[in-house]
């Protein structure tokens, strides 16, 4: 919530001056002094960039610390970079603030920026502040290396190759649901999931090994691995049971009458910033091991098949899906879990 007399006017100047320990002394950023960043190239490697914009009320609760928010952004932001096997180093940030958001809420919202852009070896590049009489709306641009031609994307997947799914997935939307005590979470690890996502960078040398196509799962495994094979005009199978989750996603699902219904729940929520990958079935034994040894929960939970569409199944009976995944028409308030 805004602190006191955080409707007071706020010096856009100054607020942009108190940002530049976020550069961490990067020379591309030109100590926030110029109206862009210079980037010079790097022989050997290929520059990815990806934004993501998130509204109040929509991608966030209304009324979620400054802190958390800051974070949150950088985080799921970064997944994309995560997706894709790249290094991160840079990102550009876009504000729309609306009234009451004062020195105080913006000093704390500074703080997990910071916290954050120390975490993941982040610099902050550059961007544009403006005023709003709508919802706070936040835009963070990042940039990573990768290797010259070894960028994992969506394509390039082939018939045959397993769906393996690296991180725990349905916390997300959970996670959500814990945030506003619609189930149990006694040590908090789903809402912490939901609130702040770990972006998996950590998997990068694995993914360049073995994984022929990729794509972070923000809104829903189903619907983001689907993506997958659309990209490389194939099918995908998808067996719901074969997932990897938490182990409080474990004991929400033990909780459930209808097992089915639960675990269409998870598969479509959203918000697990986990990774939905496309890898040769003679590889990947050795890419679960790899990424197990990392920390990392990963099952195959499917495969790609030659004639395009998508099968999902439960314990091996299909099952129809309303939809696949979470929308952008959607807000938070509305992904609870149908009773």
């Amino acid at each position: 919530m805004p602190e006191a007399g955080d409707d007071l006017p706020v010096d856009e100047f100054d607020w942009i001056a108190s940002l530049r320990g976020l550069t961490r002394g990067d020379r591309r950023a030109l100590d926030l002094m110029d109206d862009a960043a210079v980037i010079p190239s790097r022989p050997g490697f290929d520059l990815v960039v990806s934004t993501d914009a998130q509204v109040e009320g929509v991608h966030f609760p209304a009324g979620e610390a400054p802190d958390i928010i800051a974070r949150r952004l950088l985080r799921t932001s970064l997944s994309d970079l995560a997706a894709k096997a790249a290094a991160p180093f840079g990102y550009f940030l876009t504000i729309a603030w609306p009234p009451g958001h004062g020195e105080a809420w913006r000093d704390r919202f500074r703080a997990g920026l910071a916290a954050d852009g120390e975490a993941f070896g982040v610099a902050l590049l550059g961007g544009d502040t403006v005023s709003t009489t709508g919802p706070l709306t936040l835009d963070a641009t990042v940039l990573g290396w990768v290797e010259a031609g070894r960028a994992v994307l969506r394509s390039g997947a082939r018939v045959g190759d397993a769906l393996i799914v690296c991180g725990p997935i349905g916390s997300g939307r959970l996670g959500l649901m814990a945030t506003r005590g619609e189930v149990e979470d006694p040590d908090e690890t789903l809402a912490k999931h939901y609130r702040l996502p770990t972006p998996l960078l950590v998997l990068r040398a694995p993914l360049l090994a073995h994984v022929r196509a990729c794509a972070d799962v923000s809104d829903g495994l189903i619907a983001d691995a689907g993506h997958i094979a659309e990209a490389n005009g194939l099918g995908l199978e998808i067996e719901i049971t074969d997932l990897p989750v938490s182990p409080a996603a474990a004991r929400w699902l033990q909780s459930q009458l209808d097992q089915k219904r639960a675990r269409i729940a998870l598969a479509t929520g959203g918000d697990d910033y986990a990774l939905a990958c496309a890898v040769d079935p003679v590889s990947a034994a050795s890419f679960i091991a790899e990424v197990e040894a990392l920390g990392v929960p990963t099952r195959v939970a499917g495969q790609l098949t030659a004639t395009p569409g998508l099968t999902v199944t439960f314990h091996g009976e299909p099952v129809d899906i309303d939809r696949a995944g979470w929308r952008h028409s959607d807000r938070a308030a509305d992904l609870s879990v149908p009773p």
